[in-house]
């Protein structure tokens, strides 16, 4: 689910844009090269192609307007909406069947370069700017009807707010990557707890940088047309701002594009940094998206991996992880999949299915995680993890069925209804076997030596 829902944000944020695509579109090519510099060219020169990959993204950035002013280019850049509803999704088929060390390395890498850069100057822009939130504490749709998310505030904000405060997709992702980029376990620590948070501050960053617009231009931004038409708002600064960037800026619900403006403002409201709005705005808009890319094509490859080991339970040859077939048809079904849903659904459907996805897995992650502690006899230990995910539950589960019963039953989105109902009830499956495994365990007194020399309660089957 993860790459449906981070996909809307970049199909908004790019369409009729034709500055934005041509740097969004620039980082591939440069991911390609730091590949093939790092891995062929000058085996293991990592600090050649993070200067290369740095000094291209800096030239790509600086020759944007020129590409958007050219007629050619600027008619080639300019994508409709369903036009880049087809090609995310053909970049993430790519990605997944690419060896790793061809593109998503190199670009993760470079996305973390760009992540941590503008981290560290938002912080600082922040603290020196000091900017006023025009964004009031309490808006008329904290009970619901909301242009962007129609839910209310309790329990939407659990399954709207992910990657900040609990995401299931970093919990997957980490656990298949994560212990293959450290030297040893000591450093999960800083890692787990420093990447968590990092993920905080980049949230409050975000929300500092969002709430600094008059809320009627970040409505008009964030909610589509026919939505904002019915709030009765009038933009105040939403002109103003969007002939400062280059860009149309109503109409592009998914949260990239007001934090880009709001990034852009405050950047802008430094001594020097007048003229540069526009620089700015497609900075902020190249870091999001190379950001989002970059979970697109991770969570691809993980969904393709998890498909090719269900269908090898059918068919072994699947199970063989260098089979080419394998690998193409595989990707090919799950970017199509959620393709589909990408081409066929807007910022209001997509999130909430998405949120309740990535939460729900979370929660799956945190009662797994609660079940492994029991089973290595720290029980004492496992309120860390069992608390917040006996909370989730039924939090979540509760998102889930208002989204259902109030969202998409009245739009007639049965294909939707389905996939959220399944859920819903797969991930409850797992949660009572855990609770019949937690009662089991903690039945048990003596710990028993694994296979692994380690000392646990029961042993288990690999």
């Amino acid at each position: 689910m993860d790459p449906y829902g981070l996909s809307i944000g970049v199909v908004n944020a790019l369409f009729n844009s034709p500055w934005g695509t041509f740097t969004v579109l620039a980082t591939m090519p440069i991911a390609l090269l730091m590949g093939v510099y790092m891995y062929i060219w000058r085996k293991g020169d990592v600090l050649g192609a993070s200067v290369i990959g740095v000094v291209l993204l800096f030239l790509a950035l600086l020759a944007g307007p020129y590409v958007a002013a050219n007629p050619t280019w600027a008619r080639w850049l300019t994508l409709s909406r369903n036009q880049l509803a087809v090609i995310i999704p053909l970049y993430g088929f790519a990605a997944s069947a690419l060896p790793v060390w061809l593109l998503l390395c190199p670009r993760d890498y470079l996305s973390t370069y760009l992540k941590l850069g503008v981290i560290i100057m938002l912080v600082g822009g922040i603290a020196f700017v000091h900017p006023r939130l025009e964004m009031t504490a309490l808006t008329p749709f904290i009970h619901g009807g909301g242009p962007v998310i129609p839910g209310s505030v309790f329990p939407f904000i659990f399954i709207t707010i992910a990657c900040g405060a609990l995401s299931g997709f970093h919990a997957i992702i980490g656990t298949g990557t994560t212990p293959k980029m450290i030297a040893s376990e000591k450093d999960i620590l800083f890692v787990g707890y420093g990447a968590m948070l990092t993920e905080g501050v980049v949230a409050i960053m975000a929300l500092i940088a969002a709430c600094v617009l008059v809320p009627s231009d970040y409505f008009a931004i964030n909610a589509m047309p026919k939505a904002y038409a019915l709030l009765h708002m009038t933009p105040v600064h939403l002109g103003d701002l969007g002939r400062s960037v280059g860009e149309q800026l109503q109409g592009r619900p998914g949260g990239a594009v007001s934090l880009a403006v709001g990034m852009s403002y405050i950047f802008t409201s430094i001594p020097l940094m007048k003229t540069l709005a526009a620089y700015w705005y497609h900075f902020a808009i190249m870091f999001e998206a190379v950001f989002i890319l970059t979970a697109v094509d991770t969570g691809t490859r993980v969904g393709r991996y998890m498909l090719q080991e269900m269908l090898g339970r059918v068919w072994p040859k699947f199970d063989e992880k260098k089979w080419l077939p394998g690998i193409l048809s595989t990707s090919l079904l799950f970017t199509a999949a959620w393709g589909y849903l990408v081409y066929t659904g807007d910022i209001s459907t997509i999130w909430p299915l998405f949120g309740m996805a990535n939460q729900l897995l979370a929660t799956c992650a945190l009662i797994v995680g609660t079940t492994m502690l029991i089973r290595h006899g720290k029980a004492r230990y496992a309120w860390t993890t069992g608390i917040p995910g006996l909370f989730m539950i039924p939090v979540t589960l509760l998102a889930g069925y208002e989204n259902i019963v109030y969202n998409y039953v009245p739009k007639g989105m049965w294909l939707l209804v389905t996939f959220s109902v399944v859920l819903m009830v797969l991930m409850s499956i797992v949660f009572v076997e855990a609770f019949v495994k937690w009662y089991q365990l903690l039945r048990i007194k003596d710990r028993i030596a694994d296979r692994h020399g380690e000392l646990v309660l029961l042993e288990t089957e690999e």
